[in-house]
């Protein structure tokens, strides 16, 4: 086992210095000048020469790279050019509100993934239809869309809960079901092509055929064999999270790292946006590792299929 997450580390390793690499280019790669951006085309001379320095544009890009790369081992990730803090302590701020939204939404996500998924797979004729279609639809709306609709819903007409911000733990409700419907809706339509193949199965069958009900059929048996897949696409959504958090916590002005990240974007500060990138990515491709790992741990055939 552990040599089989080493060479998965190794295999990662490369994607990450990858990701180091665009982030640090990221400057270089934005159309236009940033110097113009940031200060504006009648600047003086002297001025747009400090930006210049100070962002580190006057060195060669395979310097620039190659500094960045060091300043993030060393965890210096630079300065906010608007307020001049850390980045380093600007995203450690606004993390824990990220984690809790993500905890949160990975809960919606697993709660109504999973039963949604046993049922679908459990029902059939129109009931069987019925859940697929809401499944799909869930899925097909977009949380830019969900969002506006259960605060005009919920928060505004019902006046059940708090319409934006970090005010409590019921502010917590409407982000996390946002963020965590189009997970779930996910989870659901691969937990139910999972055990649907399980419980077609050989064993499965036998045992049905034997008297078992289905419901014991898919505890004692079904849902074991399906559940390292279903245990990668979860770690995959953990990845995924942060991506659809910068989408809602705009929507409800939730103080955490997509948030931050919009307000990099429209000030330009592009450190504190390089900073958000970086931890979006990287945690992505710990995801990724991570869910090697527990597919490992749950059917040990993966190591074997991967020992050379």
């Amino acid at each position: 086992m552990l040599s089989f997450m080493l060479r998965r580390l190794l295999a990662v390793a490369p994607t990450a210095l990858l990701v180091v690499a665009l982030v640090a280019a990221l400057i270089q790669l934005v159309p236009g000048d940033p110097v113009d951006a940031l200060l504006g085309e009648q600047a003086l001379p002297a001025d747009r020469a400090a930006v210049r320095a100070a962002l580190g544009l006057d060195l060669p890009l395979w310097q620039q790279v190659v500094g960045y790369l060091g300043g993030v081992v060393q965890g210096q990730w630079g300065e906010s050019l608007v307020s001049g803090q850390p980045v380093a302590a600007l995203l450690l701020a606004r993390m824990p509100a990220t984690a809790w939204l993500a905890i949160a939404a990975m809960g919606v996500a697993l709660l109504v993934g999973a039963g949604l998924g046993v049922a679908t797979a459990l029902a059939r004729g129109r009931g069987r239809a019925g859940l697929e279609l809401a499944t799909l639809a869930l899925l097909a709306t977009p949380s830019f869309v969900l969002g506006p609709l259960l605060v005009a819903g919920v928060a505004v007409k019902l006046n059940w809960l708090p319409v934006s911000g970090m005010q409590g733990p019921l502010s917590l409700i409407l982000p996390a079901l946002t963020l965590g419907t189009g997970l779930a809706m996910v989870l659901a339509r691969f937990l139910a092509e999972s055990l649907e193949r399980v419980l077609a199965s050989e064993p499965l069958r036998t045992a049905t055929a034997k008297g078992a009900s289905p419901w014991r059929c898919l505890a004692r048996h079904a849902a074991p064999l399906a559940a390292g897949p279903v245990v990668q696409i979860i770690f995959l959504q953990v990845g995924m999270v942060l991506t659809g958090a910068v989408l809602t916590e705009a929507v409800f002005g939730w103080p955490g790292l997509g948030t931050l990240l919009v307000e990099a974007l429209h000030q330009r500060d592009y450190p504190v946006l390089q900073g958000c990138l970086l931890v979006i990515s990287l945690t992505y491709i710990i995801c990724l590792w991570l869910s090697d790992w527990a597919m490992a741990w749950l059917d040990p055939r993966v190591t074997h299929a991967t020992t050379p």
